[in-house]
């Protein structure tokens, strides 16, 4: 069966997850994505992060994840050889996009501007932290920067306690979103209107989308609002996360039906809020018409009822009631075995070099005739030079010596690696 991608060929020259993630969801569509790293890789090789006791060399779970299906090839593109190497790509692709720094793609005539003219039909993408305009262009970006920017860390957590980052990088995952949809948009145009052109997004752009509702809410009431722990800062009444008895707990939103909410409050145990005048309708149920006051109380009176019970409990209760909007918060651990994303393919096993098989997210987007699908595990280093290079044109001298000055660079730079570690 066709894949909607297929045949599409997209070079992409991206480091760590923002740039990355985008050329995932290519690849999972059928596009044949061509990772073009330095001599010492995407730098989210061998990240390693807390908890993780693999072994020293083993790929890090950052760069599976993102890089899953593609083909590598190890270039030193600051050396004739190299570049010549990514201009034989470039001139088979019908995408190339990077989240490199706008400064060192001009040096290598890498930028669009450098690039337009000489491949017409070239879809170029860029990515990068605050945006193509303005004087912070060009600033470095990690994740938390566009989160705390983007206003984003400022809603996280609670209103007696400090600021939060949210417990996923959401900055550059959003980002990679944009861009991905951005690149498929531009494809679309120039198939309907014949015109190659640059897709530009950013990390804090992705990060006002996320918050369009909270955002627009703030700009047309002047609200000055907090964050609220548990709760939405903008929703009343019972709308929030309860902790459970077993340090568990239920996220809780609401029911339209009246006689929803009368059967959850028996099952509850508090019959006051079935009956409470100020909670008769979905809108009150989701804090029309209450105070301040209101929602203490009726939040307060929640809370002690789901105190009583685990949350495992609390899970086999509301399963009765399936007009009731609610989920019981689960681990990553739960998350990884859920069989609800399992049988939707959003968590899959894939095989890691010098691993073995391990869960990742899969491919979300269900097509009903061209479905996309997972393509396997991620590369090695510079692992397709040759047979990447050869569909290229490349002759077989050029192969080896662009090859070589790659593998020779790397040996530099980590032998300068070493003796800087031995010094300090």
């Amino acid at each position: 069966m066709k894949e909607p991608l297929e045949g599409i060929v997209v070079v992409e020259m991206t480091i760590a997850v923002q740039g990355p993630a985008a050329g995932l969801y290519l690849r999972d569509m059928g596009a044949e994505v061509i990772k073009v790293e330095p001599p010492l890789g995407d730098a989210s090789r061998y990240s390693r992060g807390r908890g993780n006791e693999l072994p020293e060399g083993n790929m890090g779970p950052q760069f599976v994840a993102v890089n899953r299906g593609k083909r590598s090839v190890c270039l030193d593109v600051t050396q004739t050889e190299g570049l010549a190497a990514l201009h034989a790509l470039l001139a088979g692709a019908d995408v190339f996009y990077t989240n490199y720094r706008r400064e060192a793609l001009a040096k290598l005539a890498l930028d669009y501007d450098s690039l337009k003219t000489k491949y017409p039909n070239l879809i170029y993408g860029a990515v990068n932290g605050f945006g193509p305009l303005g004087q912070d262009a060009d600033k470095a970006m990690l994740d938390g920067a566009a989160v705390a920017r983007g206003g984003l860390a400022n809603m996280t957590g609670h209103g007696d306690g400090g600021v939060c980052l949210p417990g996923a990088i959401v900055g550059d995952t959003s980002g990679a979103m944009h861009l991905a949809l951005g690149i498929m948009t531009a494809l679309l145009a120039r198939e309907r209107h014949g015109v190659a052109q640059q897709v530009q997004t950013s990390a804090l752009g992705t990060q006002l989308w996320l918050q369009q509702w909270e955002l627009t809410h703030v700009a047309m009431t002047g609200a000055d609002l907090s964050r609220d722990g548990a709760h939405h800062p903008i929703i009343k009444g019972p709308y929030g996360v309860y902790a459970t008895s077993d340090g568990g707990a239920i996220m809780l939103a609401t029911t339209m039906q009246q006689a929803d909410w009368d059967a959850f409050c028996s099952l509850a145990e508090v019959p006051e809020l079935a009956i409470d005048p100020r909670l008769q309708t979905p809108g009150q149920r989701l804090g029309e018409g209450l105070t301040e006051a209101d929602t203490a109380e009726i939040r307060a009176t929640l809370a002690a009822a789901f105190k009583r019970k685990t949350a495992l409990e609390w899970d086999a209760l509301l399963r009765q009631l399936p007009e009731v909007i609610w989920e019981r918060v689960r681990t990553w651990q739960e998350v990884l075995s859920d069989p609800q994303s399992e049988v939707n393919n959003y968590i899959v096993e894939i095989d890691v070099p010098g691993y073995h098989r391990s869960k990742t997210v899969g491919n979300l987007v269900n097509l009903s005739a061209t479905p996309g699908s997972t393509k396997g595990g991620p590369p090695e280093l510079g692992a397709d030079n040759v047979a990447v290079l050869r569909a290229a044109g490349l002759n077989q001298t050029t192969i080896e010596v662009a090859t070589e000055q790659a593998n020779a660079r790397r040996e530099e730079m980590l032998a300068q690696l070493l003796a800087a570690r031995e010094e300090n």
